[in-house]
């Protein structure tokens, strides 16, 4: 069992940043590939971010290319997602999620989630 636990959420205006983190306990960090989702109200949930279990690997969406940046600290068990030049249509709840195939975290259907975490941009 895996126990994924967001944060570093918040309200902040267009062309600002924010960085969340999602804190892993349970079995072996290392083992699992990680990554992010997002959910806004009336929207389907849309992949953001993704990271190999190594961190040598990671995988992005052509709307957030360039500005999110994924990265992972094994020693504290802990993925964190830097996003820039945030935009109002970035407004969503993001998820943390977590599997053994790093496939299953690019498709959505990684074994493990976390509550969400919500993240606001102001125009």
């Amino acid at each position: 069992q895996v126990q994924l636990v967001e944060s570093g959420g918040g309200l902040v205006q267009a062309g600002g940043s924010l960085r969340l983190s999602c804190a892993a306990s349970g079995r072996t960090f290392s083992s699992y590939a990680m990554g992010w989702f997002r959910q806004a109200p009336g929207k389907e949930r849309e992949f953001v971010a993704a990271i190999t279990m190594s961190g040598g690997s990671t995988y992005y969406p052509d709307s957030v290319k360039g500005r999110f940046t994924i990265s992972r600290d094994n020693a504290k068990n802990t993925v964190y997602l830097q996003m820039n030049s945030l935009k109002p249509e970035d407004t969503a709840v993001y998820y943390c999620v977590a599997d053994l195939s790093p496939g299953a975290v690019i498709t959505g259907t990684g074994h493990y989630w976390g509550q969400g975490t919500q993240v606001t941009v102001s125009s």
